[in-house]
């Protein structure tokens, strides 16, 4: 694994100047996005998904080997909907922590019935090394402020043989694919957003969401990170056209 500390950070994209001015603000932002959304976050979710999304997650934990007694770590968990599904096929015997930079986000996911909640943030992950069978993170690849460091972090906290399972979602590279998405997450979403949210700024966060997603650094650069920060049997999987699984594995030692 590169123990580099001086190696150049990998951000999941640009400055988007219509959110934020510079880098450093970055995190603030995000935050600050989340934490007056999370009341709207799954009610959002649940029509942008057309209701879909609870299972997809759910299949995704159980293709990824998730069993009874494991230790899972439900990184940038936001509403805990990972979270939730990992309590139940890790029981008897498992622990899942559901780990998120946002206050209310966690609030929304002790709501749900998560049990174990924490704050923090990929970057620096509260937890001690060697401790996880799974660390699992939908959709907020996006989000991390590097990640090399991220990546990093991960692996410290996995078991040796412990697995990294990452969803998120890439526009198609068809053109027809690419303008269908476009339409429906850049367009369709915030509209509609602004007429079932309570929240004044989802509307705000349903703009970010297609942008990050369109700007995000492409899977070679993500798949190429990750096997610099150390991972093994790294690949990924495509649902859809859309969503993208990203796997990887500590070494065993």
């Amino acid at each position: 694994m590169s123990s580099d500390k001086t190696a150049q950070a990998v951000p999941p994209h640009p400055v988007l100047t219509g959110h934020y001015s510079a880098p450093e603000e970055r995190v603030g932002y995000i935050r600050r996005l989340f934490d007056e959304t999370a009341p709207d976050y799954d009610r959002i979710n649940a029509w942008m998904s057309l209701r879909t999304g609870e299972r997809y997650r759910r299949e995704v934990l159980l293709r990824a080997g998730v069993s009874p007694g494991q230790a899972v770590l439900d990184l940038a968990c936001g509403t805990g909907v990972i979270a939730d599904h990992a309590q139940e096929l890790t029981a008897p015997g498992g622990t899942v922590l559901a780990l998120d930079p946002s206050l209310p986000m966690l609030a929304e996911a002790g709501r749900r019935g998560v049990e174990l909640r924490a704050a923090g943030a990929a970057e620096a992950l509260p937890l001690a090394d060697r401790t996880q069978d799974l660390v699992v993170m939908g959709y907020a690849l996006r989000h991390l402020a590097d990640l090399r460091v991220g990546f990093a972090e991960m692996l410290r906290v996995l078991k040796p043989g412990g697995r990294l399972l990452i969803l998120e979602m890439v526009p198609p590279r068809s053109p027809l694919g690419y303008a269908l998405t476009k339409v429906y997450l850049k367009y369709l979403v915030p509209a509609v957003t602004a007429t079932v949210a309570r929240q004044r700024r989802s509307r705000s966060l349903m703009e970010y969401y297609w942008q990050t997603v369109d700007r995000c650094i492409p899977p070679e650069t993500v798949l190429e990170t990750l096997r610099q920060a150390g991972f093994a049997s790294i690949e990924r999987k495509i649902q859809f056209g859309l969503f993208n699984e990203y796997h990887g594995q500590r070494p065993q030692e």
